[in-house]
């Protein structure tokens, strides 16, 4: 598993893999410091449920040559309507056991628990983050080790049978070689962008690809680059927009440019 550098709330990744890095530096003693990193993975990267689970399992693997010790923060995760992450702590997820040892090497299984009734009509949507719990160790030669904490955030969907994403997608330019693509969902199930190309017939004119996450009552503005070798400008008139979403279906919108 690749870790991308560090943003919280965590961002979405063009890989798709959900994962964050957050550095987390001990205090820095009078003597110098080095730095240690443990490496750990989880399995899936993206955590589905439906209303009918009670719990789902969670692989974690100590993929480094000395012992991590694990601990899961749970968040309900929401946008605000201009697509800015929200996070905040929740009691509706239990993760079992909630602290995890492993020495180098180790795999263990944990349980991912739903509490709360699951929603009939829309999907509920968290974020687990598995982090490292580092300590600063003394060094042979006296200095202070200094750990970076890794962690990884994990989406989180529960999602009932009706429960789907609802898109409207409009353009329009920002510069004469580039678009600004504005997508909103007005369903009840998160979407994820993977690209969006503006076609005209079978010619596609510019193109964004991506994995932005957009949740219900959300919208985002993806900015499109010319995508056709020796053309300086985007020129007017009718065109579409092909969204491609992460479970591989695609939406066309049609769009006439000034």
């Amino acid at each position: 598993m690749q870790h991308e550098l560090p943003k919280y709330p965590p961002m979405q990744t063009r890989n798709n893999l959900d994962a964050i890095v957050l550095l987390a530096l001990c205090f820095f003693l009078a003597a110098p410091a080095s730095v240690l990193a443990g490496v750990f993975s989880v399995t899936p990267v993206r955590i589905y449920m439906t209303p009918k689970d009670r719990a789902v399992a969670v692989t974690i693997t100590n993929e480094g040559n000395t012992e991590v010790v694990l601990q899961a923060d749970l968040n309900a995760w929401s946008q605000k309507p201009d697509g800015t992450d929200e996070q905040v702590p929740t009691e509706d997820l239990i993760l079992s056991p909630p602290i995890i040892k492993l020495a180098p090497g180790a795999r263990q299984v944990v349980r991912l628990a739903l509490l709360k009734p699951a929603d009939a009509s829309r999907q509920l949507i968290y974020r687990m983050i598995m982090r490292e719990v580092p300590e600063a160790t003394a060094a042979r030669d006296k200095t202070i080790e200094v750990p970076i904490a890794l962690a990884l955030s994990l989406p989180v969907f529960i999602t009932p049978p009706p429960a789907k994403r609802e898109m409207d997608c409009t353009a329009a330019r920002s510069t004469p070689q580039a678009l600004n693509v504005s997508c909103g969902n007005q369903g009840s199930a998160y979407a994820q962008v993977r690209e969006i190309s503006l076609m005209r017939g079978e010619q596609t004119i510019a193109r964004f690809e991506g994995g932005t996450y957009i949740l219900p009552g959300a919208r985002k503005t993806m900015s499109l680059g010319i995508n056709v070798s020796g053309q300086q400008s985007i020129a007017p008139g009718p065109a579409q927009l092909s969204v491609r979403f992460d479970d591989g279906k695609s939406q066309v919108f049609s769009i006439t440019l000034p």
